[in-house]
C-alpha cells in the first residue's frame, strides 16, 4: 500500500508538478478513491473458507462486520493522513484551510473505507470476484465523492465556507452504510 501511494504521487509530482487548487482538489480524491478499493477490498475478498468458518462459530455476524468496518476504518484514515502527507511535500500545498481540509479528509476516508468494506462483503460471496465490488462500488460512491469534492472545495478559497449540513448529510450516509452493514451482512453470513 505505501509503495502504491508513493509510487501514484510521484508519477502525478512528473506529470503535473504544482497543479492548480481544484486540480490538486481532484486529483487528490481520486487516488483516494484507489487507494480505498486497494487497501479495503482485501479484506474480505482474502479470507478463506476455512477461516470465514472459523470466525462463523466464534464471532456474531454483526460483531465480525462491526470490527471489519473498524479495522479498515482505521487503516484508510492513516493511509488518508499519509497520502495527504506525502501529496503536499510533492504537489504543493495550496490548501486555504488546512484543518478543516484534514477534517474532511478524515471523514472522507471514513466514508469510502465503510462502503467499500460493505461491498467487499458482498463481492466475497460471490466467488471472490473484485469486479464485482467495482461494478457496484462506483455507482454508490460517485455521489459521495462528488459531495466530497464540492466540501473540500471550500477549503482552498478564504472567504467560502464548508457548509454544515452537508457535512451532517455526509455523516449521515456513513452511519446508514453502517446500519445497512449490521441488517444484511447476517443473510451473507449464513452461506
Amino acid at each position: 500500500m505505501l509503495l502504491y501511494i508513493g509510487s501514484t504521487i510521484f508519477v502525478i509530482f512528473n506529470a503535473i508538478n504544482e497543479p492548480e487548487a481544484r486540480v490538486w482538489n481532484g486529483l487528490f480524491w481520486v487516488i483516494q478513491l484507489f487507494i480505498c478499493i486497494n487497501a479495503v477490498a482485501k479484506s474480505f475478498l482474502q479470507e478463506n473458507r476455512g477461516r470465514m468458518l472459523y470466525f462463523y462459530s466464534v464471532a456474531s455476524p454483526a460483531s465480525f462486520v462491526l470490527a471489519k468496518l473498524l479495522f479498515n476504518s482505521l487503516l484508510m484514515l492513516a493511509m488518508s493522513l499519509l497520502c495527504l502527507l506525502l501529496y503536499s511535500m510533492f504537489l504543493g500545498n495550496p490548501m486555504q484551510k488546512m484543518w478543516q481540509f484534514i477534517g474532511l479528509v478524515l471523514l472522507g476516508g471514513w466514508s469510502l473505507s465503510l462502503v467499500f468494506t460493505f461491498l467487499a462483503a458482498i463481492a466475497a460471496k460471490a466467488q471472490q470476484n473484485a469486479a464485482i465490488m467495482a461494478v457496484l462500488g462506483f455507482p454508490i460512491i460517485i455521489p459521495q465523492l462528488l459531495l466530497l469534492v464540492r466540501l473540500s472545495n471550500a477549503a482552498f478559497a478564504p472567504l467560502v465556507y464548508i457548509p454544515v449540513g452537508t457535512v451532517l448529510l455526509l455523516v449521515a450516509l456513513d452511519l446508514l452504510v453502517v446500519l445497512l452493514a449490521v441488517i444484511l451482512f447476517p443473510y451473507l453470513w449464513k452461506d
